[in-house]
């Protein structure tokens, strides 16, 4: 049997446009990956922009409606189409790092990245049909235009990647997820609120990841992982890391205080 590399799977994966087409582009490339049926190569380079279906409309972050807390029904459809969004983005930010940074970090970071890109795809899927049972579905309003930001800024750096992806951004979700599954399953939305705590269970799983290899890195190169990292935060992302901070969450994803408690 002729194996594939895996590299011009992913390659595939990250270039469909098509949202279903995607997701199962994503879940094929995982399986056969686990299943050993592509081969360890990594020679040609990713797109620098994924593939993107016509719909949704990407505005810029100023542009975006408010979307409200979720509780009425235009605005729990405005929430999940959003979380949608995410999810769909960040497949393709999952399957970039395999794809862009697993030559230079191994086998194991190439599988564990692969799997975060399953997980995102199996989210995006429960959310759009979702949507669709709410009356909607992804692409039926706007989305947020600089979600790929983080990775083109990073496409250079597997440590800023690493450091904005997993430990800030998907950090981040740690934090507000809870809230938002209460006031989902507050509206009677109980479908939403367990996909929102599937989520939210796996994104712990995805952080932890991203701070194995981010400290696993560092002590490769030398370098006290905490003080690189508020480095690359405050070169990279456009914000800042501030409370209130999930730390129970946080700390099962391996992200102690001692990275983010101070501040950026």
């Amino acid at each position: 049997m002729i194996r594939t590399p895996i590299g011009e799977a992913i390659c595939g994966a990250l270039r469909a446009c098509d949202p279903r087409t995607k997701v199962m582009a994503t879940r094929k490339v995982c399986r056969d990956w686990r299943l050993g049926r592509h081969d360890f190569r990594i020679d040609g380079a990713m797109p620098e922009t994924p593939g993107r279906p016509e719909t949704p409309e990407l505005l810029a972050p100023r542009h975006m409606p408010r979307r409200g807390r979720g509780q009425s029904l235009n605005g729990r459809i405005a929430l999940f189409h959003a979380l949608a969004h995410i999810e769909f983005v960040a497949i393709d930010l999952a399957l970039d790092m395999a794809g862009r940074f697993g030559a230079e970090m191994g086998r194991q970071f190439v599988s564990d990245f692969l799997s975060v890109a399953a997980d995102e795809a199996m989210h995006f899927a429960l959310i759009d049909r979702h949507l669709r049972g709410l009356g909607s579905h992804y692409g039926a309003l706007p989305a947020h235009g600089g979600l790929w930001d983080a990775a083109h800024d990073t496409r250079h750096d597997v440590a800023a990647r690493l450091a904005i992806v997993p430990m800030v951004l998907e950090a981040r979700g740690l934090d507000v997820t809870p809230a938002t599954l209460a006031r989902v399953k507050s509206a009677g939305d109980n479908t939403g609120a367990r996909i929102l705590k599937r989520i939210l269970d796996d994104e712990i799983r995805h952080v932890r990841f991203g701070t194995m290899h981010f400290d696993a890195l560092c002590k490769r190169r030398g370098i006290e992982p905490e003080k690189h990292w508020k480095m690359l935060v405050n070169r990279h992302f456009r914000g800042a890391v501030k409370p209130p901070f999930n730390d129970s969450a946080r700390q099962a994803a391996g992200l102690s205080r001692s990275y983010y408690a101070e501040g950026c």
